[in-house]
């Protein structure tokens, strides 16, 4: 332990170890919100040392003696609050800070935390790599921290229950670009090294934040709306993705015309190279791929700036919110573009046997943290959606679409939260169409 000792019992509690996930019970503290992060990284890729410095602008949600934040690996040097040193200790994933003095709900303070080592990703329960991810040779990092990744690399409050505000200044040694969310404010090069600062002005989930790091081909441009649009991508996967990231515009009109206004104020895309990693993200504002999307995937990411960046889950049993609802998404692009429609697509999914795993699990209720991205999650919150869709008609459907994302603008939703929705604009009683397409388990006895 380290920092200075309290000179006598504080006024206040200590924040709870976790804001009470199920899925993930150590994840946050329920003590404090985080309003703003300012991080500060180096990089070096050849070594893999990161060394940060975060300050975290905080509200105190209750009297405070202390509190965690969550920081898997690195080593901690010197925490401060308000500038003065404090006393802190680690615990697994978390990061225990005791202030030796006494926070008043409601009151502002500031934490700084001056840290560094070697950051590794995580390993999911579904096997997954998770975090802050070096890429082979000194090709650079892939960063990707759904669901609980953020803490391989800073400092955080890291359940999506609480939204933030990041400032994110990362220096790479000249030739590498480092990427982050939001608009680029400033990029220098000196002395061999170059610095990439990153405002994200709308309030993100740490899931959700990126600093990924590569040689990258750099396009940038303003759509016709004057939206600006970053798209970083590894030469080795420039081909591949030219043509279906020039069609990134034309997929966020389209996907305002059904959703709403793009959510933020910059869009993009940061494109790696190691198919090993296996999956996309969708960071917020620019999305991070593994390689070359197809033109499904991109339109899920973007799909994604609404249904879960904009809109977070509260807790990450709603994952299908996220995730049923950008699969959803892919479907009407397709229908819209020579492809079946979403009521041929219900139907073939549910023409499988009730052994599939499209079955497994139903996608209100995952159980645990290995199901949390199955299948259900998506293919069967989608189809849930379009029983809803056939259950109130497309004027009312397209309607709650919308204002699901208006209303919810920026910060939270609920699973119970839609269901109300959804039987305010139609009118229409729909616990029975819900109970069964979101929280019964097996296949359904009836399409």
């Amino acid at each position: 332990m380290l920092g200075a000792a309290a000179p006598s019992a504080p006024v206040g509690t200590k924040g709870s170890a976790g804001v009470g996930d199920p899925l993930l019970p150590l994840s946050g503290d329920g003590g404090l919100h985080v309003r703003h992060y300012a991080l500060a990284l180096t990089y070096q890729p050849k070594t893999q040392r990161l060394d940060g410095t975060a300050v975290l602008s905080a509200t105190a949600t209750q009297d405070l003696s202390g509190f965690d934040l969550d920081l898997a690996g690195l080593d901690v040097k010197r925490v401060t609050v308000d500038g003065q040193a404090v006393g802190y200790d680690r615990n697994g994933q978390k990061l225990e800070i005791s202030l030796g003095h006494s926070v008043a709900d409601g009151a502002e303070f500031k934490i700084a935390v001056d840290y560094g080592g070697t950051p590794h990703a995580l390993t999911d329960a579904d096997g997954s790599s998770d975090g802050w991810t070096a890429l082979p040779g000194d090709q650079g990092a892939f960063v990707a921290g759904e669901p609980q990744g953020a803490m391989t690399w800073f400092p955080c409050n890291g359940h999506p229950a609480d939204k933030s505000t990041y400032d994110i200044t990362v220096t790479v040694p000249q030739g590498y670009t480092a990427v982050g969310n939001g608009v680029l404010r400033t990029q220098h090069t000196a002395a061999g090294r170059s610095t990439f600062s990153w405002h994200e002005s709308a309030p993100m989930a740490a899931y959700l934040a990126t600093a990924s790091v590569g040689r990258f081909d750099v396009d940038q441009y303003w759509t016709a709306s004057g939206l600006p649009v970053y798209t970083a991508v590894d030469p080795a996967e420039a081909d591949d993705a030219a043509d279906v990231l020039d069609q990134l515009p034309d997929v966020i009109t389209w996907e305002q015309s059904l959703f709403g206004p793009y959510p933020f104020d910059s869009a993009g895309a940061i494109v790696m190279h190691d198919k090993d990693i296996g999956y996309a993200l969708e960071a917020q504002t620019r999305p991070v791929y593994d390689e070359a999307p197809d033109l499904d995937t991109l339109v899920h990411e973007t799909a994604h700036q609404w249904f879960g960046d904009s809109v977070t889950v509260t807790q990450w049993k709603d994952i299908w919110l996220n995730e049923g609802f950008a699969t959803y998404a892919e479907w009407l692009w397709d229908a819209g573009h020579g492809g079946a429609g979403p009521h041929d697509r219900l139907a073939q999914l549910y023409a499988k046997p009730a052994t599939d795993q499209l079955w497994s699990y139903p996608p209100g209720d995952p159980g645990d943290l290995s199901h949390l991205f199955g299948v259900p999650s998506y293919a069967r919150g989608a189809m849930t959606l379009q029983e809803l869709r056939e259950a109130v008609g497309d004027q009312a459907f397209f309607t709650i679409l919308k204002k699901w994302a208006a209303d919810h603008r920026h910060a939270h939703g609920t699973t119970a939260e839609f269901e109300a929705l959804a039987a305010g604009v139609s009118g229409k009683n729909l616990e029975a169409l819900f109970a069964t397409w979101l929280y019964s388990a097996g296949k359904p006895a009836k399409m």
